[in-house]
């Protein structure tokens, strides 16, 4: 699994993270997504990268603007998984 994290300019209420939650699912293979308004942000779970040239023009689609990105590998935490 891939965590990749887009901040974004231009999210103002919850509104705004129901719109980046549903173009992120309608335009990419995600297993879970969640925006956050007031920190700027997107995180994403994926198999796979995440096509942020496309990720990009999608969100300034909407009226939204991509200022950075991060991609990490993700490792679930559990009982048997702590740090």
């Amino acid at each position: 699994m891939i965590q990749t994290t887009l901040k974004i300019d231009g999210m103002m209420c919850s509104m705004c993270e129901t719109h980046m939650n549903d173009l992120m699912r309608k335009n990419f293979n995600v297993k879970k997504v969640k925006s956050s308004a007031s920190k700027g942000e997107t995180i994403i779970l994926s198999e796979e990268d995440i096509d942020i040239p496309m990720v990009e023009k999608e969100i300034e689609n909407i009226g939204y603007k991509l200022l950075a990105y991060d991609a990490m590998p993700y490792v679930k935490r559990g009982l048997f998984g702590k740090r």
